[in-house]
């Protein structure tokens, strides 16, 4: 039986409605073309932090608040960091965001600007966690997990809600793949609907830890390395409690990406959709572009891709845009 359920997924819905926006589903004309089947991706990019995050974050700290508690602290590559100094900052809770060293700089500025505290510790989010256990042990702050947590889970899980509501024949969700909140929130959701829904994983070659651990069949350590992708860095934890074992049974397949993938997604995003996406929101785009979606899954059906985040470096997004157009590109012609 399921640690989760479509009630805890439910209850998560009515407890962040008001706080965090319900998403554009859009039709992509240019992928819809490029892959012979509707294309939809799901706007994660509009919420109040730029991401998704903020879903999760939400559930469980309004759940936290409801308890009485008044100081939370997380680990986070940026966008999670972002989401719970948002919600803890709406509902009157101090907090603390421990980040690692290759988190970037514009994402520590922005949980200190929502007026939570940022911590760098180290240079990994294994490390930084770390940090923030230490602060739950010592100074008795109460955590908030990144991604492997029910309510952070159900929180993300509405995400398949609105999908399927909104297009009951969806036949493949695309989900970036990072520690599994996401995908397994999604994945749990769609499949809640309808069980011959098709859930891909796509995540980045270089230290892939959720890929590496469903390969290796447990959770491994991987060594974190910069990446376009920085938002799917990081560990799913050698005690992972839920993401692990609900993405194993859940995902269909894992595509792995390289760095120039990445960034021609980013690219496409915002030169065929009027999109600035950061690279962990890029990959789903960069899978079909580059054919790395199953054909014959694509065939069954409209897909859903979804697009995380919109937390890039604007320097680093300025540079990438203006590579790919000194340079020729088979996608040009979408």
């Amino acid at each position: 039986m399921s640690v989760l359920s479509l009630a805890d997924v439910y209850r998560a819905r009515r407890r962040i409605a008001g706080r965090v926006f319900h998403t554009p589903l859009v039709e992509s004309q240019s992928l819809s073309e490029k892959a012979g089947t509707p294309v939809f991706l799901k706007l994660e990019t509009v919420q109040p932090t730029g991401s998704f995050k903020l879903r999760g974050a939400t559930n469980a700290l309004a759940r936290l608040a409801e308890q009485g508690c008044r100081k939370v602290v997380t680990a986070s590559t940026g966008n999670h960091g972002r989401a719970v100094a948002h919600a803890a900052r709406a509902l009157g809770i101090d907090a603390m965001v421990c980040m690692s060293a290759l988190v970037p700089a514009n994402k520590v500025e922005a949980v200190r600007a929502l007026g939570a505290q940022a911590r760098i510790a180290g240079k990994s989010q294994d490390e930084a966690e770390h940090e923030a256990l230490r602060l739950v042990r010592e100074e008795g702050f109460a955590y908030v997990p990144p991604f492997d947590d029910l309510h952070v889970i159900a929180g993300q899980a509405t995400i398949g809600l609105e999908i399927v509501e909104a297009l009951p024949d969806v036949a493949n969700i695309v989900v970036p793949l990072s520690g599994g909140g996401l995908f397994a929130g999604i994945a749990f959701a769609a499949r809640g609907a309808n069980r011959a829904i098709g859930l891909t994983g796509v995540t980045m070659s270089r230290g892939a830890a959720m890929h590496a651990s469903l390969a290796a069949g447990r959770p491994v350590l991987v060594e974190e390395v910069e990446t376009l992708a920085d938002s799917l860095g990081g560990g799913i934890g050698l005690e992972n409690r839920y993401t692990y074992a609900l993405t194993r049974d859940l995902i269909d397949e894992t595509v792995l990406l390289d760095e120039a993938s990445i960034a021609r997604g980013i690219v496409h995003a915002y030169e065929h959709e009027r999109l600035v996406v950061e690279g962990a929101a890029a990959v789903g785009m960069a899978a079909l572009l580059d054919g790395m979606l199953p054909a014959a899954r694509i065939k069954r059906g409209p897909l859903v891709l979804i697009v995380t985040g919109a937390n890039i470096d604007m320097e680093q997004h300025r540079r990438l845009v203006a590579s790919a157009s000194t340079q020729p590109s088979s996608h040009n012609a979408l």
